[in-house]
């Protein structure tokens, strides 16, 4: 992971969450340690269940100590993580796996892909969660994969080739501006973000943050992408909004915003990982109600990045 040094102290920058994070301690103090990897296996790739034995006892051979999520299937908790790096592997080359956090996989299980659906992701570079989708859906979905930078499209395209999809087509357009055409059945908005999810902490007390993620005015950009994004389903259809930060500005307060501006509906869905329910107020402002069927995650409890998951239904 591209870590930069943030100056700041981390106790005084995340005290502002004190009464929002669960276990609070607990959670400044895993700051401290590394995420764990986790990788999946590419079922496009390895599909028969002989196969991925053969491919895990592999790996195992090659030094990779791991633990299979039981919750989750074909993830893996990488044990020894500071001895290995997964995208040096020639079983990463080949795209048999795709090291991919934990977390990210909830989105895409809150969108529920099936064969058959046309999908816009509309953020999708560097393409986890379009190649979780193509998986999902036995590549036989149809899965629109956007982004607006061309850098990023270049990651985006790689990752499409190297795990053998052939479902998606990829755009570059702004979010915000993503043109009018035939309304897709479901939609991914894993917006840009602070990154909170994802900071940890240095040797001197500092805050390490994922480089890039400074950007400014990030909650009327991820407005903006919502509410596009809803315009661009057909009625009945399905948005998942996430992010990997915790700062409510970015979560509730957007999903907040659509429910004021669309005919929508927040849904509840079965997540595979401990969660905590969405806040219906912040800094004394209220949110809607049902703003408590969105879910949090938080680094200390699920042992990987943060995350903000809410699922939206367009009523018309």
């Amino acid at each position: 992971m591209n870590l930069k040094k943030r100056t700041f102290n981390y106790e005084e920058y995340f005290s502002k969450y004190e009464n929002l994070i669960p276990n609070y301690e607990n959670f400044l103090f895993s700051l401290k340690f590394p995420i764990p990897q986790y990788f999946r296996i590419n079922t496009l790739k390895v599909p028969t269940k002989e196969d991925q034995e053969y491919l895990l006892e592999i790996l195992r051979k090659k030094g990779v100590n791991f633990e299979k999520i039981e919750e989750i299937p074909y993830f893996y908790r990488v044990l020894n993580n500071e001895e290995i790096s997964l995208g040096n592997l020639e079983e990463y080359s080949l795209g048999l796996i795709h090291s991919m956090t934990l977390s990210s996989s909830l989105p895409v299980i809150a969108l529920d892909p099936k064969p058959g659906d046309l999908i816009l992701d509309m953020c999708a570079a560097p393409g986890g969660k379009t190649g979780l989708i193509a998986m999902m859906t036995e590549d036989k979905a149809i899965v629109v994969s956007n982004d607006k930078r061309i850098d990023r499209l270049t990651a985006l395209v790689a990752n499409i080739k190297r795990l053998g999809i052939t479902c998606t087509i990829t755009t570059r357009y702004r979010g915000e501006h993503f043109p009018f055409g035939i309304p897709f059945n479901k939609i991914l908005v894993d917006a840009p973000c602070t990154g909170e999810g994802r900071y940890r902490v240095g040797l001197e007390g500092e805050i390490l943050y994922q480089k890039g993620s400074g950007k400014a005015n990030l909650p009327s950009i991820q407005k903006g992408l919502l509410v596009r994004a809803f315009d661009l389903v057909e009625p009945g259809g399905i948005i998942v909004y996430s992010t990997c930060t915790i700062n409510p500005k970015e979560n509730e307060e957007v999903v907040d915003y659509l429910l004021r501006k669309r005919q929508a509906e927040l849904l509840d869905w079965e997540s595979p990982l401990p969660f905590h329910p969405g806040i219906t107020e912040w800094e004394g402002k209220p949110y809607h109600p049902s703003l408590k069927l969105s879910k949090r995650y938080y680094t200390h409890e699920i042992q990987a990045v943060g995350f903000f998951v809410a699922k939206i239904k367009r009523i018309n």
